[in-house]
């Protein structure tokens, strides 16, 4: 599919706002959301998907898709979104790490937003650290977050804690959803970033958090589930006076 580039102005905009960034510090710093905003995909709900068809995992309830989906609608997401990662308790990380690798190839090729690739790109020449921070597990996202040049250290997302190299239930950090992605970013950086990047109303606190520029970006056609908070955000950063792009 073919999405609709940056305007030029967005590159001019983004340098302006690097040069800022290291007057008042030694080092910048980019955050962004990772599913809707670098790809035109859910990775986490994807790979729990994979996982559901090709995983043996005991503890699954009778329809995992049933009870996940239900859960987050419940009110509080949060809850869900850690049980995706707890489900691997017992299971060695390089395992999951590997499924996760497994799930991105089978969706290859990825719809990957091409100026946002070129954007991350462009900003890792510039030596600015880029950061992805997301509510979906971590693990699920990391290999999507290889394919732009980031490693795994620089993916902020939903964790449970490891034992003897094996994942267990207690979580590990933040859950780094809405106002739990600027603080976990925080909490890793010490420094707020320079630029921040999302689509839905979820990744308003990491916006706000932006010390230059904050930027809301979307793709989902109407009708769809995200149209609506997509359009909110939207709205919020027509009154912010924040750079907006429609793939």
């Amino acid at each position: 599919m073919k999405y609709k580039n940056f305007p030029q102005e967005f590159r001019n905009k983004i340098s302006q706002g690097l040069d800022q960034e290291l007057k008042n510090h030694s080092r910048a710093i980019a955050a962004f959301d990772a599913d809707g905003t670098l790809w035109d995909i859910d990775m986490g709900e994807s790979f729990f998907k994979w996982q559901i068809n090709n995983c043996d995992l005991s503890d699954l309830p009778a329809d995992p898709w049933k009870h996940y989906r239900d859960w987050k609608a419940s009110g509080d997401p949060r809850p869900a979104y850690l049980w995706l990662a707890q489900i691997n308790s017992g299971i060695s990380l390089a395992q999951v790490r590997e499924w996760a690798e497994q799930a991105v190839q089978s969706l290859e090729p990825l719809p990957i937003f091409e100026d946002q690739k070129k954007l991350i790109e462009w900003l890792l020449q510039n030596k600015v650290e880029v950061f992805v921070v997301t509510a979906s597990v971590k693990w699920a996202v990391e290999p999507g977050a290889k394919r732009l040049g980031l490693d795994f250290e620089h993916v902020l997302g939903v964790a449970t804690e490891t034992k003897n190299h094996l994942v267990t239930k207690s979580q590990d950090g933040l859950i780094t959803y809405k106002e739990g992605k600027a603080e976990a970013l925080l909490q890793k950086t010490k420094q707020k970033p320079f630029l921040a990047c999302g689509n839905t109303t979820g990744d308003l606190a990491l916006l706000q958090s932006a010390s230059q520029i904050a930027m809301a970006v979307g793709a989902a056609p109407q009708g769809h589930e995200l149209f609506a908070t997509e359009e909110k955000l939207r709205q919020e950063a027509i009154k912010q006076g924040w750079m907006i792009h429609r793939f």
